[in-house]
């Protein structure tokens, strides 16, 4: 009879890592170039009412937006509701040079579909916002929406 002797020292194969720095780097390229910074830093708390009928905006680069609501900082700012226009606080005076600066930065082709986009804490008082609509419509931006969140219809 005869015997038969186990091979030792023999394992399993390892594994190439020589592309794994390539995959990494490929990866975080991707990511830096596909990653959107956030445009603008709110100064102002934001709680949106609630709504059963939402629509979609077609297009987000054609809108412009209007922050009303108590400031985040309100030892600083008081506790009265305000306007915040891009990065900075606004008086409704300064609502005009606003959409005549954000028609301009737009093409030609799209100025038209320019629409303005009211983001209102939901505890403001209308009085503000009916302010901001007035200064709207005469600065000429018709299209208005009221940003909020889905809610379910009350029964």
């Amino acid at each position: 009879m005869s015997r038969f002797k186990m091979k030792k020292g023999k394992g399993s194969a390892s594994i190439n890592t020589s592309s794994l720095p390539d995959i990494i780097f490929m990866l975080l390229f991707f990511f830096m170039v596909t990653t959107v910074m956030r445009e603008v830093s709110l100064k102002v708390k934001l709680k949106l009412p609630q709504a059963t009928e939402v629509q979609k905006l077609d297009k987000k680069s054609l809108v412009s937006y209007i922050y009303i609501g108590p400031p985040v900082k309100s030892k600083l700012y008081g506790t009265n509701s305000r306007i915040q226009l891009n990065d900075t606080f606004a008086n409704i005076d300064e609502i005009q040079e606003f959409v005549a600066k954000e028609r301009e930065d737009r093409d030609e082709a799209d100025r038209k579909f320019i629409t303005t986009s009211l983001k209102v804490h939901g505890m403001t008082k209308m009085g503000i916002v009916t302010d901001v609509k007035q200064e709207l419509r005469k600065a000429g931006a018709l299209k208005i929406n009221y940003s909020t969140r889905k809610g379910r219809a009350k029964n």
